[in-house]
């Protein structure tokens, strides 16, 4: 493989789906007052979900919500919403926390965290519905979350405020008796035992985020305990409209600088790779790519590489990175342990990259050179990217999107490490 020649690359910018800027703090002081919240937390210890994704914009969300509690007269708390991430510890879960700039000194308010859950009873389809022990002994509840489009499978209800609810709040216990039936279980049996907690807590509220493909936040909204079901739904919807995606469909080599989850609970958002590898589940149509290159894990993972198998090659410095028991400990709760099925790993990027390159080609390495590649920093910033010559031809003169005329070879310092 030391013969194989990394193709000349050149920069390209694609305009991506983008929604109206949002004020935050205007925003949330309207939809707080649209909902009455005032008069329903005063005099009373409202606890706020926040989870482990990384969110736009989440601190000042956050701390906007404790501010109007506060002023309402209400005894904010803070609980970690995140089901088993963070190993799956009180401490872990705030450390993520306080990575995505929630603490208790930022926010000015305590953080009640624990993986101790209460059963609230029996759903309709058989199966418990779990939630935080803090959240279930708290006079009120408000959460905060992400809509968008799921990455282990399509339906009603994907990531968002019911996720929460149900896998967010029911800790590792609620988590992994979702996972543990598979699709089913986050399709069908998700919705069923959210839907049974917003009748057996003190829900106040619940607060949408739909970001946009510059990861903006282009919707923010919240919800009443009536509400918050057709609002997730329509929220999900929104979310389809602004998601972004790659500018070609067949790829040869992906290169991906960072994972990570702050990115993606998957990592690397699926929708966006083209791949689930969820058993039972389709493979999506498209993008088509033969192979995917991963090349870092981001700080704010923690160690958590969940689902790094999405990947075909791997590069040292992204697996001396990862903690081997959080990740497994969120896999074993999430389940698709195909996902964790480790990728060929070598010492350097160049090497990584390579190695991916005549992988793509083993039947025919004279095809090495013509290979179509392209290098991304992480599947949620997809604006500036990297094109091998052909996918710039491709691109050249195509509506919404610039082609730079500088080419550049990817740089390598010592080690064979990207610059």
């Amino acid at each position: 493989m030391d013969d194989v020649t990394i193709p000349t690359l050149y920069p390209i910018k694609q305009a991506l789906p983008q929604g109206e800027p949002v004020d935050i703090e205007r925003r949330l002081e309207a939809e707080f007052a649209r909902l009455g919240l005032a008069a329903q937390v005063r005099g009373k210890r409202i606890a706020l979900g926040f989870g482990s994704r990384g969110v736009a914009e989440i601190d000042r969300i956050a701390g906007k919500l404790v501010a109007q509690v506060k002023a309402a007269g209400g005894q904010p708390f803070i609980v970690p919403a995140m089901g088993s991430h963070g190993g799956g510890t009180p401490e872990g879960q705030i450390d993520v926390l306080d990575g995505l700039g929630i603490s208790e000194r930022t926010m000015g308010c305590p953080i009640h965290a624990t993986m101790e859950v209460v059963d609230t009873g029996m759903t309709r389809v058989g199966m418990p519905a779990y939630l935080d022990k803090n959240v279930a002994e708290a006079d009120g509840l408000i959460i905060t979350n992400r809509t968008k489009v799921h990455t282990d499978f399509h339906g009603p209800h994907e990531s968002g405020l019911l996720k929460m609810l149900a896998i967010g709040l029911g800790k590792e216990t609620g988590a992994r008796t979702i996972h543990q039936q598979g699709t089913v279980g986050l399709r069908d049996y998700m919705p069923v035992v959210a839907k049974h907690l917003l009748q057996h807590c003190n829900f106040v509220a619940g607060f949408g985020v739909v970001e946009d493909g510059y990861h903006q936040v282009a919707h923010l909204e919240g919800f009443g305990v009536d509400t918050v079901i057709a609002g997730d739904q329509r929220l999900l919807q929104l979310s389809r409209e602004l998601m972004p995606s790659l500018p070609v469909e067949d790829i040869d080599v992906l290169i991906i600088d960072e994972m990570g989850k702050n990115i993606s609970g998957a990592g690397m958002d699926t929708n966006i790779i083209g791949r689930w590898m969820v058993e039972g589940e389709p493979e999506p149509e498209s993008p088509r790519i033969k192979r995917i290159v991963i090349l870092d894990l981001t700080p704010e993972s923690h160690g958590n590489a969940t689902t790094y198998g999405l990947a075909d090659f791997m590069s040292r410095k992204l697996f001396d990175k990862i903690d081997f028991p959080i990740t497994m400990k969120n896999m074993f709760t999430s389940g698709g342990l195909t996902r964790c099925r480790m990728p060929l790993v070598f010492e350097s990027d160049e090497e990584t990259i390579k190695a991916a390159i005549y992988d793509a080609f083993r039947s025919d390495p004279s095809k090495c050179a013509d290979a179509r590649v392209v290098r991304i920093k992480n599947t949620l910033a997809l604006e500036n990217l990297w094109v091998s010559a052909n996918v710039a031809a491709e691109l050249n003169g195509r509506e919404k999107v610039e082609v730079g005329d500088e080419e550049a070879m990817l740089v390598f310092a010592a080690g064979g490490m990207l610059v």
